[in-house]
């Protein structure tokens, strides 16, 4: 490992709020003596910063206090002083319409929050769905040493000596309960056996594809994503990123070094190895633009098509869930297994190279975490589809859905709003056939507003009764990373805003051709324009406050959903604050 010029204690940046002989610096060292701290606690160490997401209604981070007494241990062991910020919590279970719509303000006030404060690096403590690209991006624009703690996975669900599965077995079960073959009292075991601990969800859903890609960026402990919240290592783990990121101040290791056009190509191949979430598309964009790195579309859906899935862990996988994942090698192993792809040279937080992170890594089963000879399946979690319905692309996770729809054509039954949608599919006497591709719109990053997760629309009554169990099923929606199924979701342009989703008519036959990446209605050229002449943009879905704020310049799904004005390339981040 290269040997690194360790900064002075004068050049810390918190030194210019406690350093000078001044009447402001005067100031700031009495409010500290004011909260108990000597000058020997603050003056000449770095100042660790603690963003917690924690909060009395986010369930997957019910841990964070007794890991946040872990974090201030190890910054304390490394003569750090750690201070505690709250954060944004943006749960996933009951923050509506969608936490989504407040990923950015996360974002926002991580940033600020950074930059406004005397910190010297920060750890950052987030899992739960949105928590970890809000915390990232806010984090590389501010630019100081970072190191994201995950939350990690909660035990395996349990009901009836059945393991469960987050997200993945309640659609299952519901679908059941619809069709008449589950009762309450199994529905009522179901609901309490299927969240059993702290942690987000166990199966590769959209918070463990986050903290993996996270991970594989580098700004994790090499590993830390697997570990499961319960897991004492799991305390140890945050002990460590309190002990690593006081080093990193010292060795200025910012996330400029480590998140790089590579780390980011790592980080994309990786999310296909591992069975991601479909909102890893939307999220992984983002977090690499505000690193300047041109993330796009077709960048993923190359690598999708090259990079087998190996994690055999739910919904993708058929077998297994995130505490397996675990015990079989957890991520280093599965990087391992596809080092050739990655480029191992990679910085990352703890100050060695990605390759020298993985080179003792083992596989330990080796169903759970596959060779590249036995694929779960033979490209990547996703699939980026485009055509006169979805000119800017649209998401489709192949591995997940049943084989029979990858080449599809068949009438579209259209949905203006989820309620229409929702008492639609409930009519037991609606007129839908297997053939049929559901259609929702309006759901998009305005339309939604957010982009919430409907994307797993609801398969009929009448069909689930048959004993359907999946059909086409396309929106400008997003869908949990648990769900599974035929479902095309971001279509963009998103139909709020004119895009051809929103001239679709039901009748209209809409034909899927995953092998050539192609979604299209198969309307003429003239008939399209004459609907085009003939739409009318929906009112505002707000007119003052956040969501006004929110619709004027959340970008479309292909872009990740950030807003216009965070993007690097929409001009310099702020500097240092003026300290007068």
């Amino acid at each position: 490992m290269t040997t690194i010029a360790r900064k002075k204690a004068a050049d810390l940046r918190s030194a210019q709020w406690f350093a000078p002989d001044d009447l402001r610096s005067f100031g700031h060292r009495s409010r500290m003596m004011q909260l108990g701290y000597s000058e020997d606690d603050f003056v000449g160490k770095p100042v660790i910063g603690i963003l917690n997401t924690w909060s009395e209604l986010n369930s997957c981070h019910s841990h964070f206090p007794e890991r946040v007494a872990a974090v201030k241990r190890g910054v304390l062991q490394a003569g750090g002083l750690p201070v505690e910020l709250p954060t944004l919590s943006v749960d996933e279970s009951f923050t509506k319409p969608t936490s989504m719509l407040y990923r950015n303000m996360l974002a926002m006030e991580a940033e600020e929050m950074i930059r406004s404060h005397p910190l010297d690096g920060v750890v950052l403590m987030g899992g739960c769905d949105k928590t970890t690209p809000g915390l990232v991006m806010g984090g590389i624009t501010a630019g100081v040493p970072m190191i994201f703690l995950p939350a990690g996975p909660m035990l395996r669900g349990n009901y009836a000596g059945q393991p469960l599965g987050s997200g993945s077995d309640a659609w299952k079960y519901w679908d059941e309960r619809r069709a008449g073959n589950v009762s309450d009292e199994q529905w009522r075991g179901v609901q309490a056996g299927i969240a059993r601990s702290a942690g987000v969800c166990m199966t590769m859903g959209t918070a463990s594809t986050m903290t993996a890609i996270t991970d594989a960026l580098g700004l994790t402990l090499p590993g830390a994503s697997s570990i499961p919240a319960v897991d004492s290592a799991h305390s140890r783990m945050s002990s460590a990123c309190g002990r690593r990121i006081v080093d990193m101040v010292w060795e200025d290791l910012t996330p400029e070094r480590i998140v790089t056009r590579a780390s980011v190509r790592n980080a994309a191949i990786v999310a296909m190895a591992t069975g991601c979430s479909t909102n890893a598309v939307v999220h992984l964009i983002a977090m690499a633009r505000r690193a300047g790195v041109d993330l796009t579309l077709d960048d993923l859906d190359d690598l999708g098509r090259s990079t087998p899935l190996l994690a055999n862990v739910r919904p993708s996988g058929k077998d297994y869930l995130m505490e397996d994942f675990y015990f079989a090698g957890g991520l280093l192993a599965l990087e391992q297994q596809i080092a050739e792809r990655l480029d191992t040279s990679a910085i990352t937080a703890n100050g060695k190279t990605l390759g020298e992170n993985i080179e003792p890594a083992v596989v330990y089963n080796a169903d759970v975490i596959r060779p590249l000879s036995n694929p779960v399946y033979h490209e990547g979690s996703l699939a980026v589809l485009r055509g006169n319905l979805c000119p800017d692309g649209a998401i489709i996770k192949p591995a997940s859905c049943d084989p029979k729809y990858y080449v599809h054509e068949g009438p579209a039954l259209v949905f203006d709003s989820y309620p229409d949608m929702k008492k639609a599919i409930d009519d037991e006497n609606l007129d839908v056939t297997p053939d049929h591709a559901l259609v929702l719109r309006n759901a998009g990053p305005q339309g939604g507003p957010g982009m919430p997760e409907w994307g797993m629309l609801p398969i009929p009554k009448a069909l689930i009764k048959q004993g359907h169990r999946d059909m086409l099923r396309i929106s400008d929606a997003r869908m949990s990373g648990t769900s599974y199924g035929a479902c095309v979701l971001h279509v963009a342009p998103e139909s709020f805003v004119g895009g051809p989703l929103a001239l679709l008519k039901t009748g209209d036959v809409v034909r899927l051709d995953l092998p050539n990446r192609r979604l299209d209605m198969l309307v003429a050229d003239d008939e399209l324009e004459r609907r085009r002449a003939a739409w009318v943009p929906p009112a505002p879905r707000f007119e003052r406050g956040w969501g006004w704020m929110y619709t004027r310049h959340v970008t479309q799904a292909d872009k990740g959903c950030d807003f216009d004005f965070l993007e690097r390339g929409f001009g310099q981040a702020a500097g240092e604050p003026d300290i007068f």
